[in-house]
């Protein structure tokens, strides 16, 4: 069964930084390109950044400049290092295909909160 499971949130003051981390199941890890999505309370969920097998990397204009998405193909993880952090990141962070057409489970996400 395919799993992705995150970690790596916290309480953060703005400007601090965080890295998340997310192992996904092998089965769609070396095929997919990764990516990680947030949701702040009553909002859609957005796309972050994205990373393809070969390292391409995308990023939401938002967080360019302050967020580096990276992954261990040899640990099938994805992170995200998050640095330079506003209260306006302040969300659930989950990892998932950048595709979502292939419908793979969430997982249960881990909480950001940039507060003083």
């Amino acid at each position: 069964q395919v799993q992705l499971v995150e970690s790596g949130g916290g309480l953060v003051q703005p400007g601090g930084s965080l890295r998340l981390s997310c192992a996904a199941s092998e089965s769609i890890f070396s095929a997919y390109s990764m990516a990680w999505y947030r949701q702040a309370s009553g909002k859609e969920r957005e796309l972050v950044a994205a990373i393809t097998t070969f390292g391409g990397t995308i990023y939401d204009p938002s967080v360019k400049g302050r967020f580096t998405i990276s992954r261990d193909n040899a640990k099938n993880t994805v992170f995200l290092q998050m640095n330079s952090l506003r209260s306006e990141d302040t969300a659930v962070y989950y990892c998932n295909v950048q595709n979502l057409a292939y419908r793979i489970p969430w997982g249960q996400g881990t909480q950001v909160t940039v507060s003083s």
